[in-house]
């Protein structure tokens, strides 16, 4: 899996979907501009899928290096109770950006979230929004991996929808013509405070990674800054024991997921560890991490249902039932 179903018990955060992420990506378009998207809800309906009320969904950017956001941009929505969904959008700088609390300038506010094949899709000065229903991208066989590598040819996720949020944005923007890092975070409104649930960059690292519940829990509510002293002993070890490691080998492996941070030198082509397009194999680039080397694909192929402009996230299933 990539990061979906990243709560204890391989479930969902709190045992709710809409706080779930799924996967983040970060690539180029033409004109010099930069796509961030976070996705969330794993297999989402196609009939009453909606953002969480209570959650801020969150992307920060790293521009320094210093592996602390330098920009946010938070995003949360109204309650679908009251009608159809909206969303707002701000963006915060400086120590703001480090806060999980919605911060900085609002920029948009009762945007429509967009549950049809046409998506919503907002244009504002520099920048482009979208939050709604989308097929998921990301492709594997996880009955394969489950079943000990042992393919089925299947892929889980061919049929099934996310919540994507998609920003398209101008260089200036994000601070820098240079590289940066990015990474997601949800969190909640509960008991009176803003609680942290969720979070990820790279793929598939509490997946392999993250030995029980409460591994699971630390992970997801810690600060990237904190990863190296925090999760590189025991990240080494597990590829000790999965992949035949000598620490040593283990530990530069696992220094290059940690700090949990996509990072992206925008004046290199996409393709990751260099940021993440929505047909990179990361399945396959972590199964090869993980096994040592000794399996390297499980031989599913990137979706064909991609759109080649804004929100370049496919048309959602509309089969997909609650």
């Amino acid at each position: 899996m990539s990061h979906h179903l990243s709560g204890p018990g391989g479930r969902s955060p709190r045992g709710d979907p809409r706080l779930d992420l799924t996967d983040v990506y970060a690539f180029a378009v033409h004109g010099g501009r930069t796509v961030l998207i976070m996705n969330v809800h794993p297999d989402a309906p196609a009939k009453g899928a909606a953002f969480h009320p209570g959650a801020v969904y969150r992307l920060n950017i790293d521009t320094d290096g210093d592996h602390r956001a330098d920009v946010a941009y938070s995003f949360v929505f109204s309650d679908p109770a009251d009608g159809p969904q909206t969303a707002a959008v701000h963006r915060a700088t400086g120590e703001q950006a480090r806060a999980h609390q919605v911060g900085g300038k609002q920029l948009l506010t009762g945007v429509p979230v967009g549950l049809d094949i046409e998506p919503a899709v907002v244009v504002d000065h520099t920048f482009k929004f979208f939050a709604g229903l989308r097929s998921d991208p990301f492709f594997v066989d996880l009955d394969g991996i489950v079943k000990g590598f042992q393919w089925t040819g299947v892929d889980w996720s061919g049929d099934k929808n996310v919540l994507g949020i998609v920003l398209e944005l101008a260089d200036e923007d994000l601070g820098t013509e240079g590289p940066f890092g990015v990474w997601a975070r949800v969190s909640l409104h509960e008991n009176g405070r803003l609680t942290p649930v969720d979070r990820g960059a790279h793929p598939s690292l509490i997946a392999y990674f993250a030995e029980n519940d409460d591994a699971r829990a630390a992970y997801n509510a810690g600060e990237p800054a904190d990863d190296l002293a925090t999760h590189l002993a025991p990240f080494a070890a597990v590829l000790q024991h999965t992949g035949g490691y000598e620490r040593a080998a283990a530990e530069q492996a696992v220094r290059t997921v940690l700090p949990d941070i996509l990072r992206y030198d925008r004046s290199r082509p996409a393709a990751y560890p260099n940021g993440r397009t929505l047909t990179d194999d990361v399945t396959s680039a972590r199964l090869a991490m993980v096994t040592g080397g000794r399996i390297t694909t499980d031989h599913i192929p990137a979706h064909t249902d991609l759109l080649h402009d804004f929100p370049y996230l496919g048309n959602p299933h509309h089969a997909r039932r609650p």
